[in-house]
């Protein structure tokens, strides 16, 4: 298996994606594990399917 680019890690306050390949932070901070959004951004990499995952994982948020 190879290594993954994105991995979700524990922050205060909730979880942070950490670009390995960049390293550095992407995307919000996030309360719950975002695990779908993770999936697709370590396969394919759906544009439409990132924005929908990254915008129902910011409405649990609130």
């Amino acid at each position: 298996m190879s290594k993954r680019r994105y991995v979700a890690r524990g922050v205060p306050g909730g979880y942070r994606i950490w670009d390995n390949k960049a390293r550095r932070w992407w995307g919000d901070l996030y309360e719950l594990c975002p695990d779908d959004l993770l999936a697709e951004l370590n396969s394919g990499a759906n544009l439409e399917k990132i924005t929908a995952l990254m915008k129902r994982y910011r409405a649990l948020k609130r």
